[in-house]
């Protein structure tokens, strides 16, 4: 029996994609307010059939069908290094409350949730130990890890905290262990300002930058060796 979640914050589907690589899951709806990564996410998976929500804050969790597990990657910018960090006083950061509003009626066996390693430090502590004790509460015991991309076959260097939580009465819960490290580095290939440089294939690629990457955004050119990627570009003197 297939293991049916409800994918929450769910951008372009990192989790999704996660997920279905090693078969056995069921999305049984999704929830995701920028409208380019829902045209994305659909174009992406099979949603035939799928409840959709535009705003987490508008969700009946009575009117939800079975849930097993929720993910959700809630929004960052509040806890992030590269912003103001503001936390909970950010509108943003209050959206966790909406995975455990939720899970209080639901009651999923599972959480699965991802955010920047700067929750932990947020507020000395206090916002990551806000999170935990409201989990706790709704009867969840958790566990969590912060783990680098570059570890696992990505080429590029990127932390994420990774947090599951496993419903005491339901389920027992398991440490997460990975230890593996990618001794790789990153092999500059063109100087410039950040954005603008270009890293070696041979090594690993700097995280986004919060402008989009400059020149090359979104578009694979910091990994690649050479300038063989045919990109267009929009400027002032035409393309």
């Amino acid at each position: 029996m297939a293991i049916k979640f409800f994918d929450m914050f769910a951008g372009i589907g990192g989790f999704r994609s996660g997920l279905e690589a090693i078969d056995g899951f069921e999305c049984i709806g999704y929830c995701e307010i920028d409208k380019y990564a829902k045209q994305a996410y659909e174009a992406m998976y099979d949603t035939g059939g799928e409840l959709y929500f535009e705003d987490a804050r508008k969700i009946i969790p009575e009117q939800l069908p079975h849930i097993d597990l929720i993910t959700g990657g809630f929004p960052c910018q509040s806890f992030s290094i590269a912003g103001q960090r503001k936390g909970f006083e950010d509108t943003r950061g209050t959206l966790f409350f909406e995975i455990a509003r939720i899970a209080s009626v639901k009651r999923p066996k599972f959480l699965f949730l991802e955010n920047v390693p700067g929750l932990l430090s947020h507020n000395k502590g206090r916002t990551f130990k806000t999170i935990l004790s409201s989990l706790e509460e709704l009867g969840y015991d958790v566990v969590w890890q912060v783990l680098n991309s570059k570890n696992f076959g990505v080429p590029q260097s990127r932390k994420r905290l990774y947090l599951i939580g496993f419903h005491r009465e339901k389920c027992a819960g398991q440490v997460l262990s990975f230890t593996q490290t990618n001794s790789k580095t990153t092999v500059q290939r063109y100087p410039g300002k950040e954005g603008d440089r270009i890293y070696s294939s041979e090594g690993t690629s700097i995280t986004l930058t919060s402008n989009a990457g400059g020149f090359g955004g979104r578009t694979g050119l910091y990994s690649i060796e050479e300038f063989g990627l045919p990109i267009k570009v929009n400027t002032k003197d035409g393309y």
